[in-house]
Parts: structure tokens; sequence; C-alpha cells
């Protein structure tokens, strides 16, 4: 049998000691470097997403303010915003389902036609938009000055109106490709006498 001198043994331990915690420090030193290195990273990412995010959200935004900025009479707004295959779903006052009105020009027309017997119709935001991918509603207040003209009403000329509704659009590529309107007609109708 050999005998090992205690130094050496103690020598012995204390390697087997000192091995794994200079080890376990190296590990330490490269998980911290590797974190370190990829935080910046890892935050300009998110940083990033989250403005992408931001950006998108502000988009269907914008877009549902120059909504209302048009049907309140700026006309200008309508080819940034409005697709020329632009589609209407609504139930019309004279019978029809809005499959005539189509892109720009048509949407325009109905605009202007709706605005002639309330030049001053001003639409406002009552609830905040919705908007869900490709799709965002809008609810809304209109008021305006009857001017006349208005088939079946008894209402005088000069007669103020309110009433609401809630439009719901699609977007593709920056711009509304198929807009939904449901208006409380029965509101507008009673305050121009027509029922």
């Amino acid at each position: 049998m050999t005998t090992v001198p205690p130094a050496r043994t103690t020598r012995r331990h204390r390697a087997r000691l000192l091995v794994p915690a200079a080890l376990a420090v190296l590990v330490c030193t490269a998980t911290t470097a590797t974190a370190s290195d990829s935080s910046p990273r890892t935050t300009a990412a998110t940083v990033t997403s989250v403005r992408s995010h931001h950006e998108a959200a502000q988009k269907p935004k914008a877009m549902l303010d120059d909504w209302l900025r048009l049907w309140n009479g700026d006309y200008d707004r309508a080819p940034g915003i409005i697709s020329p295959a632009f589609r209407v779903h609504a139930a019309l006052l004279d019978g029809g389902d809005g499959s005539s009105i189509r892109g720009v020009d048509g949407l325009v027309a109905w605009i202007t036609q709706t605005r002639a017997a309330f030049p001053d119709l001003r639409f406002t935001e009552q609830v905040a938009p919705l908007v869900d991918g490709r799709y965002a509603s809008i609810r809304w207040t209109a008021t305006g000055t009857y001017a006349g003209g208005f088939p079946g009403a008894k209402a005088e000329p000069g007669t103020v109106v309110t009433f609401t509704g809630t439009d719901t659009l699609r977007m593709r590529d920056g711009r509304f490709v198929e807009y939904w309107v449901n208006t409380d007609t029965l509101q507008l109708l009673t305050q121009l006498k027509a029922l």
C-alpha cells in the first residue's frame, strides 16, 4: 500500500473544489456576457415591435378621422382613404341596398346628396373607434340644420336635427374597401316629421 503525503492530498482536495468553482464562474461569466450582449437587441426588437404595433393601430385611427372629415364635407380626403373597389352595404331611404354606390366618385356623390338637405351637417365621434385586424368601427353623432327638400318631410327649413349611427369599414392596403352603415333613421325621420 502506498501512502500519499498529507500535503499532496490537500492539494488534490483543493483542486477538486476549485475546478468546479472555476467552471461555475466561467459559465456565469459567459451567460452574463451573452445576456448583456443580447439585451440591447432584445430591447431594440421589443421597442421596434411596440412601435410597429402602435403605428399600425394609429393608421386605422387616422383613416377614421379622415373618414369623419370626408362626411363633414372635406371631399379631398376621399382618394387617400377610399379604394377604387369601395362598396357600400346600407338600407337606403329609397329602398336601395347601397350596391350602386361604388368607388371614390360614388361615395362622394352620395355624401354630397346627403349634405344637400343638411348643408352644415357635422359628424362627431361618439364612442372611441374599435379596430380589429382589417375592420374598424366608429359610433358617431350627426347634427345639422334642415334646408328643405327631403322627400316627405314636414319639418320647417331651419329645424336642427341630431341622429346617431355606426360605421363599420373593412380596410385593405391602407384604404377602405367596404362599408356597412347602421343609422338611426327613425330618429331622423321623426325630427323631420316624415312619419
